[in-house]
Order: C-alpha cells, then sequence, then structure tokens
C-alpha cells in the first residue's frame, strides 16, 4: 500500500529543506526525500566549509547578477529576499557578519551552524525527512504523482524538485532531475559547470602553485581573436598545480564551458590599484634613488615575490637585475607583464569541482510566480536544477533558498 503525502520535496539541500519547511508550516503533510545519508552535503562543503548564505544586497542587486535569467526570480526575492534571509538565521542563533567583498557568512565561519538551523526549522514545522531515500522516477497518477523508492511506493498531490544540478557529484547532485523533468515535456538547456577552477598546461604557472593575490584583474579573451575581452573579473586569484582557482578565475569559467574548444587566454593585470604610469614612476623613482636594489623587491612590494621573480623571466630580466640597471625596454617589458600577463588556458575541472551547474530546467516552461510547471501542474522546480546561475558570493545560495521558500509557499 503506498503512502500518501499532499507535498513531497525530493532533495534536502538549501531549496529543499526550506520548501519542505514552508510547505508543512502551512499545513501540509510534507515529506522530504533525501539519497544521501545526511541533509546538506552542498552546504557543509561550500565557501570552504564556511557557507556563503547570500550577499549584502538588495532584491534589485540579485536580480542583476543573475543576468539576462535575473528577472525570474523578482517573485521568489519578493517571497524571501536577502534581509528576510538573515534575519530568518539570525532568529534561529547564527549571527552573521559581512566580509568585505560583500559575502554574508555566519559569525562562527561554520557550515553546519547553517545546516543545523535549518534542521531546526524542519522538525518543527512537522515535516517528516526520509534519508537514504533515492527516487528512482515519477509518473503522473488521476490525483497526483506516483513515486518510486527502494522502499515502498509514494504518492503526493504535489511534488517539489530540489536536486540541484551536476556540479559536486560526490555530494550526490548528479542531474536526476533533468530525466524527471524531461518526463513530464520539459526542455532541458545543456548542463555545464560554472564556478569552478580553470586548468593551464603552462608550467610557469604550475611552479606557482599555493601563490594567493588577494586583488587581481582578468580579461578573457580568445587567442588570435585580438584583445576584446569576452568577460573580465576582478577578485582574489590562486596559482595551482593545475591552472588557477579562486573567485575571479572561478567566476570567468562559465564564459568558458560554453565554448570550451575556443582557445582561450587571460590577461591578468597583477596590479589592479596601480597604473602603468605608477608604475613606470615607482622604477624610475628606484633607478636615481635606490639603484643597488634589486627589482625583484622592489616589485615584491607589490605581489608576491615568487610571482615577482617569475614576470621578471617572463619579461627575459635577470632575476638578480638591480633598479639602476634596468634599461627603458626592460622597464617597458616587466610593466607589460604585470599588467597585462597572458595566461594560456586549456579548460577547466569541469562539473566534479563546479560550484554550480548552469542550464538545467527552462525557464520559459515554469511559473515563475509559484515554480510551478507549466506543463505539468502539482510539480514545483526550485534551486539549481534550473536554468539559473549567479556569480560567485552568496547568489546562488539566495536563489535557492528563495525558490524553494516560494515554491513551498505555493503547494
Amino acid at each position: 500500500m503506498a503512502e500518501f503525502y499532499e507535498v513531497v520535496v525530493i532533495g534536502a539541500g538549501a531549496a529543499g529543506l526550506l520548501a519542505a519547511t514552508r510547505a508543512a508550516e502551512r499545513g501540509r503533510r510534507t515529506l522530504l526525500l533525501e539519497k544521501n545519508r545526511k541533509p546538506g552535503v552542498k552546504i557543509l562543503m561550500s565557501g570552504g566549509t564556511r557557507c556563503n548564505l547570500t550577499h549584502a544586497t538588495d532584491r534589485r542587486g540579485i536580480v542583476e547578477a543573475f543576468g539576462e535569467n535575473g528577472p525570474f526570480l523578482h517573485s521568489a526575492l519578493a517571497a524571501l529576499g536577502p534581509d528576510e534571509l538573515v534575519a530568518m538565521f539570525e532568529a534561529e542563533g547564527v549571527k552573521t557578519k559581512i566580509e568585505e567583498t560583500g559575502k554574508v557568512f555566519p559569525a562562527s565561519n561554520k557550515a553546519l551552524d547553517v545546516l543545523l538551523a535549518l534542521q531546526r526549522m524542519l522538525a518543527r514545522s512537522g515535516a517528516e525527512i526520509r534519508l537514504n531515500s533515492p527516487v528512482r522516477g515519477m509518473e503522473r497518477r488521476e490525483n497526483g504523482f506516483a513515486i518510486r523508492t527502494d522502499q515502498d511506493g509514494i504518492e503526493a498531490s504535489k511534488i517539489i524538485v530540489t536536486v540541484g544540478g551536476q556540479s559536486y557529484p560526490g555530494s550526490g547532485t548528479t542531474g536526476d532531475g533533468y530525466a524527471w523533468a524531461k518526463s513530464f515535456g520539459h526542455k532541458i538547456i545543456p548542463p555545464r559547470p560554472a564556478l569552478t577552477p580553470l586548468t593551464s598546461n603552462e608550467k610557469w604557472v604550475h611552479d606557482l602553485r599555493g601563490v594567493t593575490l588577494p586583488d587581481v584583474s582578468i580579461h578573457l579573451v580568445e587567442s588570435g581573436a585580438g584583445s576584446q575581452p569576452i568577460a573580465s573579473r576582478r577578485g582574489s586569484f590562486l596559482f595551482t598545480h593545475f591552472g588557477l582557482s579562486g573567485p575571479a578565475p572561478m567566476d570567468i569559467s562559465r564564459e568558458i564551458t560554453a565554448r570550451p574548444h575556443a582557445g582561450w587566454q587571460l590577461i591578468c593585470d597583477f596590479t589592479p590599484n596601480v597604473t602603468d604610469a605608477q608604475l613606470a614612476e615607482r622604477l624610475a623613482n628606484a633607478a636615481t634613488e635606490s639603484g643597488k636594489r634589486g627589482v625583484s623587491n622592489l616589485i615584491a612590494e607589490l605581489i608576491p615575490h615568487r610571482l615577482a621573480e617569475t614576470l621578471l623571466r617572463l619579461a627575459k630580466i635577470p632575476v638578480e637585475r638591480r633598479a639602476a640597471e634596468l634599461s627603458r625596454n626592460e622597464r617597458t617589458a616587466l610593466i607589460d607583464k604585470l599588467k597585462r600577463t597572458r595566461i594560456a588556458l586549456s579548460g577547466t575541472l569541469g562539473f566534479k569541482k563546479a560550484e554550480v551547474t548552469a542550464g538545467g530546467v527552462s525557464l520559459d516552461e515554469v511559473d515563475s510566480r509559484t515554480m510551478q510547471s507549466k506543463l505539468a501542474p502539482g510539480l514545483y522546480f526550485a534551486g539549481e536544477v534550473l536554468d539559473l546561475d549567479g556569480p560567485i558570493g552568496g547568489y546562488n545560495f539566495q536563489s535557492a533558498f528563495s525558490t524553494g521558500w516560494l515554491a513551498g509557499d505555493q503547494v
């Protein structure tokens, strides 16, 4: 005999936990199904295990961050905006803080505090959660839906799909929701990795692994197509054994995964707060005032020493060169490397290290006022399974929380 629930939410991540909580708060008999042994696996992994809840901006700022798909979020953000989200967690005892970048984190720097708060809210709502319960499929029935699991069958009047996309498949997000959506006639915008590290075959890049810069301006260009940037970002930057990571490189990755074989290059400005003219003046002054000083030490006042020495080599300047010995051509070459070093890219680390998925269930076929399918009444979508991906900085969590809350409020 199949069990009956008014609402079944599939996927206990950010969107699913809030969707189930809100549905149960409204008196719906609600079941939350999760295939992992624990809920919120990706929440615990996010933000370096700190969980970047949202961004310190208003609703408009969130919408604008999502580009052309941003307007889809108007109703969801009206139901639960950034300020309301922060207030919700504060009321659950999770104090928050805003960092210089605008990212909002729990003051404890512990993603676990966020997850425990969500679990408390879920328990209070009366919703039932069932772990180790992967959904194998679903189909339309006369008065709702039948859901197949490894245990007994489940019937539901309404279903909210919150299983995420394909990013970090090790956390259980393996694209299950796309097949279910397709079975009800939905179009899937081809999923691709976003917010994923970049790879490069350049040996000097690998040799700098571990070197971090807090502020780098990067421009993505196609090799052989001039220097008109396809996209630009500015932020923290990390050299790794495989290429590049950190917020700025990861933020630009969605452009690369859209056309992975385009032959991409990054143009890096390692001193975005210092102009070419200021660098030229600094080098000229050093030549007259402290001519015996090594150029690498002089440049290391602006960038990490290992990078300073590497840029000298790339500029074909001896690492031991003193300030007074720099020729005019060498100064020009060095400034060019500081402001416009090119790094050839070979690709990205793909879904296995992506923080979010670009693509997903087409927004044209989902009612943004309710999150309900326009093709299958009673079927709802929320979170990353939708064709919504924003930049790094808490935007994607805000989208998941808001769409999940709205779906739970409408079922």
